[in-house]
């Protein structure tokens, strides 16, 4: 497929709200690698931390639809619209979720001493994210599908 059927189209959407994440695991798993020396390849599968891949996916993609269609479009409504819904759940509810995770985990693990995998192992804490590793995944997702577009456009 050549690149000018991508430009200008969903398949341009669909690459930019696809490949930020992905960039926004690499930085995460590269922060940590500096800030506590440990690689962990789970950081690339997992949710929660610096900075948030699903603002950076829903900012990405609103950000491209909005170049695409127009900031006054009711397609770029549409798309900013799930993009508040997402950052507020990733930075809101998620996070509250994790945080009554670490809580029972301290429970169980008093409770059951070290038995704890007896009950299923410890629940998952590292859910949701803070609200500057939103912003900044904000920031990656809007910095990256705007060079994107144009880089893009450059190359037809």
């Amino acid at each position: 497929m050549n690149i000018e059927n991508w430009v200008n189209t969903g398949y341009e959407v669909l690459f930019i709200s696809l490949t930020v994440p992905v960039i926004a695991q690499i930085i995460k798993f590269f922060l940590h690698l500096l800030m506590d020396r440990k690689v962990d390849f789970r950081l690339f599968t997992t949710t929660g931390g610096m900075p948030s891949a699903h603002s950076a996916c829903v900012v990405g993609l609103s950000t491209t639809v909005g170049l695409l269609r127009g900031f006054d479009s009711v397609e770029f409504a549409i798309a900013m619209g799930q993009a508040l819904v997402v950052m507020y759940d990733a930075a809101g509810l998620r996070r509250a979720a994790g945080r009554q995770a670490a809580c029972l985990n301290k429970i169980l693990d008093d409770f059951y001493k070290h038995e704890i995998q007896a009950i299923g192992g410890k629940l998952k804490e590292l859910l949701g994210h803070t609200p500057i590793q939103v912003f900044w995944g904000a920031v990656l997702g809007f910095v990256y599908a705007y060079y994107m577009h144009q880089y893009l456009l450059s190359k037809i």
